[in-house]
């Protein structure tokens, strides 16, 4: 194992490494880890590449960070090159295991002998099929791949490099993941997502002012702060609605889907349950979110969900809301009694416990109280930073 000099007993220089800065696919993850390191006293620099060009939009604009733009082989090299040699930390933090970024940093260790810590907060491969995906092409096919200009293997991210990356996890010095179920496959630490507490604080923020601002004053508000994906299970919550049918209840999703036309596909068919609201910064996220009377994380039991760490999840405890979720992955050890459990992919319970939430409201907000109390004790940017220290002095 790499061994950091004496350097470790006082600040660090960490270089956090994100593969796709155009998304959300491993900034804020990067995001949360880069304040939990600053509060224990260390420098931060975030680097990646931009594939489309454009930062992701919820990146503050004050947000110190050097980019490249992304492509497809063999002008990605060049432009890893330039990556690489503006890469100074004492310590290499990759996020996820892509080649845009494990894979810089395995080229950065192997000559400037600096530790690497790997991050994985999905699991890559899920999205292709999980350990089902295998790449046969015929020699022709496999000929196409290579050499084409628009040929499948010339994408630094195609699923044949993540498989490879993953054979490489070995290679890092620390792994740290944020579920169990990702610990279970790939080892590391646990270290769930923190939340700033003080950003994120019920105490800060009015809620009829919040309804009044976003246009929500005259609705009970079942909110989903974050980008519709079909496995997220929104559908289930808007059977629900139907089933209900009360027209004052309202579906809000913050932000839209970035990857497709899925919401469009929900209006359709939904419209007069949905209102839409845009993507907001991070820092503007707890005005949102005070505006809900229940958060809705409605999960479905898939490998993409359950190697995920619901971010909204801890919006929803540290701003003290009811939280409507499902049985999936670590929501119920998370929640633990803190709020109300349904299983995957079942509207029917969905709607009854929308109405046992309502018929209540404030025995339910006292149950979100307790959410934020246990968010504050276990999923708080405090308690990331006491275990990314540990992580720190093992190296």
């Amino acid at each position: 194992m790499v061994k950091i000099h004496n350097k470790l007993k006082g600040r660090l220089k960490i270089s956090l490494l994100v593969w796709n800065l155009s998304t959300n696919d491993g900034f804020i993850r990067a995001s949360l880890l880069q304040k939990a390191l600053e509060q224990l006293g260390h420098t931060t620099e975030i680097l990646g590449f931009l594939f489309n060009e454009n930062l992701y939009s919820a990146i503050p604009q004050e947000t110190a960070l050097f980019s490249v733009n992304g492509a497809n082989y063999p002008k990605f090299l060049v432009n890893a090159a330039k990556l690489l040699h503006h890469i100074d930390g004492d310590i290499i933090y990759a996020i996820k295991p892509q080649p845009a970024s494990f894979g810089i940093a395995i080229c950065k260790k192997l000559y400037s002998r600096k530790p690497i810590i790997l991050d994985i907060d999905d699991w890559e491969m899920s999205w292709y099929g999980g350990d089902e995906w295998v790449y046969q092409p015929t020699l022709k096919q496999l000929a196409r791949d290579i050499i084409k200009q628009n040929g499948a293997l010339r994408v630094p991210h195609h699923p044949l490099y993540i498989k490879w990356m993953e054979k490489l996890i070995n290679q890092a010095d620390a792994v740290t993941v944020h579920n169990e179920f990702l610990q279970q496959r790939f080892g590391g630490v646990y270290v769930p997502n923190g939340k700033d507490i003080n950003l994120f604080n019920p105490a800060n923020y009015n809620v009829e002012e919040s309804r009044k601002r976003y246009g929500l004053s005259n609705y009970r508000i079942l909110m989903f702060p974050g980008a519709p994906r079909p496995y997220k299970g929104l559908e289930d919550v808007l059977i629900a609605l139907d089933k209900i049918n009360q027209p004052d209840l309202k579906l809000v999703i913050v932000g839209g889907s970035p990857y497709d036309n899925y919401d469009a596909e929900l209006q359709q068919k939904w419209g007069k349950w949905i209102i839409q609201l845009p993507q907001y910064p991070i820092d503007v996220m707890p005005n949102v979110v005070a505006a809900a009377h229940i958060i809705v994380i409605p999960q479905k039991n898939t490998p993409t969900t359950l190697a995920q760490f619901p971010l909204k999840l801890t919006d929803g405890m540290a701003m003290g809301k009811p939280i409507l979720a499902t049985k999936v992955g670590d929501i119920p050890s998370i929640l633990a009694e803190t709020g109300y459990l349904v299983d995957p992919s079942s509207p029917e319970q969905i709607a009854d416990q929308i109405q046992l939430i309502f018929a209540d409201l404030e025995q339910a907000e006292e149950r979100g109280k307790k959410a934020r109390v246990r968010c504050v004790e276990k999923y708080s940017l405090e308690t990331m930073a006491s275990t990314l220290n540990e992580v720190i002095s093992r190296l």
